[in-house]
């Protein structure tokens, strides 16, 4: 075999290893700063996901696979504005959005939402965002309004509607 062939492959070998390294780092820094924005606590870390403790959400998680995405929920068919509050935090920590534009946003297709009895999407800036209300039969039942995010970009929807 070509001494070049038997050189790429060992190449190719020795940096595949590297590649989930760098994608758990990439992870780690991105939970670190949902943290440090949202001041969510880290309830748990497991491969590409890691769930937070949320003071305005029932549920805060974050799936770091490409697009990265984060999920907030909360029981109430109405949430409190603090709930919305951190929609747009977890906005900026995701996509480096303005907050108060997020949260106006979450706000905005929450009540449409709300008057249409189906998911609203929309975006601004760097964050397309989904929210719904209602009853779930998903891995979400229980919770009445769930917003989620992603970064937008290359016209393709990461979003999608579940129960």
């Amino acid at each position: 075999m070509p001494r070049a062939l038997i050189l790429a492959g060992l190449l190719l070998a020795s940096a595949a290893p590297a590649a989930p390294a760098r994608a758990a780092d990439a992870c780690d820094a991105l939970a670190a700063r949902v943290i440090r924005v949202t001041g969510a606590s880290l309830a748990g870390r497991a491969g590409s996901g890691a769930v937070f403790r949320a003071q305005d959400a029932e549920r805060l998680s974050l799936d770091c696979r490409a697009p990265a995405r984060i999920t907030l929920a909360s029981r109430d068919r109405e949430p409190p504005r603090a709930y919305f509050a951190l929609v747009g935090l977890a906005a900026r920590a995701l996509t480096g959005a303005d907050a108060a534009y997020a949260e106006t946003l979450a706000l905005t297709l929450h009540q449409d939402s709300l008057l249409a009895d189906a998911p609203r999407r929309g975006a601004t800036g760097p964050v397309l965002m989904l929210c719904e209300t209602g009853p779930r039969i998903d891995a979400l039942a229980g919770d009445l309004t769930v917003c989620r995010l992603a970064r937008t970009g290359r016209g393709v929807s990461p979003i999608r509607s579940k129960g």
